[in-house]
């Protein structure tokens, strides 16, 4: 596997010559209509729309590598039974830094040389130019995003809610919560509601009482969740009133307040930032289209084309300088993003290394909760 990344990483490099107008190398005939695509797959919705208009449409305007697109809400499972049975359909697919990790030690993912990583658009080096721990072994980094909470004030009578113990607050706030099903960000959640510390959050989560501790917060709002598994649905749980306040990324809300003009306010308050990365599935009989596809991903143009159609941070410096404002609306992007340092007031980083520690045992234990 890695031999074959690393033969197809100097082709590519090689091809990395001057081309035409037309995207053909000098010399060579334009490629047919459909002749090549590849697969790549993501999260859906409006910001699987973000990716294409940022920077997949000029990827195959560049190439002539047609992109289909698919979605899905994460995971490695579809990656490792694809692997495993040697049937591989994916060829890019969209995931956290901790999953990354994950299925790069278990060899279901394509080793990533630092070599595939282009310059930034002054020169800028890769290693100074990416934002700290964006990339990995096989993966690179593309966005930083958040998980927070947002309310629809039109839903919510009375005060408004401003702390992320406010969510967890059923006397002063009564009514229907959204979480999305699953562990990450919940457990965090609500151990910070709970009064502990954010520099103690995995400290704590890596012991029996600190578990503990944080599922009883889990439980006390337990009856009032409404479990939401793809990003689409925290807009639409509160445009329709079914709940009064959810967790959702924040640049779902965004969208959602820009595009369909929504009143929805997002609370900061101790969100939870992360990292997003692409990664190639290990064996792939389109390693290296999937791999130009890659080097595309990583020019800061790119995720600066993202982040001018919905609010997530570029993962390179000099991709943030190229972001302004709202490619459709004309909206300034920076109060918006993740990574204004007014939204970082009380912030926590996702801990990578103790989800993929980690993730596997808290899915169970996660599981086994909310079915008592």
């Amino acid at each position: 596997m890695v031999r074959a990344a690393a033969v197809a990483v100097a082709a590519l490099l090689a091809g990395c010559a001057p081309r035409a107008e037309d995207g053909t190398a000098p010399g060579s005939s334009a490629p047919e209509a459909n002749e090549e695509s590849i697969t790549v797959v993501s999260y859906g919705g409006s910001y699987a729309r973000a990716c294409v208009l940022g920077y997949h449409e000029s990827f195959t305007a560049e190439t002539g590598i047609r992109v289909n697109l698919e979605d899905f809400n994460g995971g490695l499972a579809q990656i490792r039974a694809q692997v495993e049975a040697g049937a591989v359909h994916w060829d890019v697919v969209d995931l956290g830094v901790a999953d990354t990790v994950t299925g790069c030690d278990e060899g279901v993912l394509e080793l990533i040389g630092p070599e595939l990583l282009p310059p930034g658009p002054n020169g800028e080096t890769p290693a100074d130019d990416f934002l700290p721990e964006t990339n990995t072994e096989c993966g690179v980094g593309t966005l930083l995003y958040s998980t927070i909470y947002a309310y629809n004030p039109e839903t919510l009578p009375g005060p408004a809610p401003a702390t992320l113990a406010d969510f967890f607050d059923l006397e002063r706030f009564p009514g229907r919560r959204g979480m999305q099903r699953k562990p990450e960000a919940n457990l965090e959640f609500a151990l910070m509601a709970d009064g502990v510390p954010k520099e103690r959050i995995y400290e704590l989560l890596g012991t029996a009482e600190g578990l503990d501790r944080a599922f009883r917060k889990l439980d006390s709002i337990k009856d009032e969740v409404v479990w939401w598994e793809a990003g689409a649905q925290p807009p639409q749980l509160l445009a329709d009133g079914e709940v009064i306040m959810s967790t959702a990324w924040n640049g779902r809300i965004f969208n959602a307040q820009v595009l369909e003009d929504q009143p929805f306010v997002i609370v900061w308050d101790g969100q939870i930032m992360d990292r997003g990365q692409l990664v190639v599935v290990a064996g792939t009989p389109r390693l290296e289209g999937a791999l130009r596809f890659m080097r595309h991903a990583a020019r800061s143009e790119s995720m600066a084309g993202v982040g001018k159609y919905i609010a997530y941070s570029p993962a390179r410096r000099s991709g943030q300088a190229l972001v302004d404002r709202h490619a459709e609306t004309g909206v300034d992007m920076w109060p918006h993003m993740p990574t204004n340092p007014e939204n970082m007031k009380n912030f926590l980083m996702s801990d990578w290394e103790w989800w993929a520690d980690h993730k596997d045992e808290m899915q169970e234990r996660f599981a086994a909760w909310l079915a008592r």
